[in-house]
């Protein structure tokens, strides 16, 4: 019987919690340097005077993360996937409002 091992590691970003900018690089398997690049573009909000006070919080980590596959899987630059994911929630948004209004989709 052949045994299969298989490592996972995560990031949990609570309520109270941040990320630096390094932490969100780590977390998205990035440099920090990319991670200035998406606050330039948009894609996340840094709250903090300069990179090294920036703090990042879960919905940051996740347009991240999301970011990170656009490149991946489809070679998305980085105003494109700015672009796919305001579409992306845009599209959400307005899907539950449907649902609020009983409308079918």
């Amino acid at each position: 019987m052949k045994t299969v091992v298989i490592a996972a590691s995560g990031t949990y970003v609570g309520q109270a919690q941040s990320l630096s900018a390094d932490d969100l690089a780590r977390a998205c398997g990035a440099e920090v340097e990319w991670v200035a690049q998406l606050v330039q573009v948009g894609i996340v909000d840094a709250a903090g005077a300069r990179p090294a006070d920036w703090r990042f919080h879960s919905g940051d980590l996740q347009r991240a993360l999301e970011t990170r596959r656009l490149e991946r899987d489809f070679g998305a630059c980085l105003d494109a996937a700015a672009l796919i994911l305001d579409l992306s929630h845009e599209v959400r948004q307005l899907r539950a409002q449907l649902r609020a209004l009983d409308a079918p989709l």
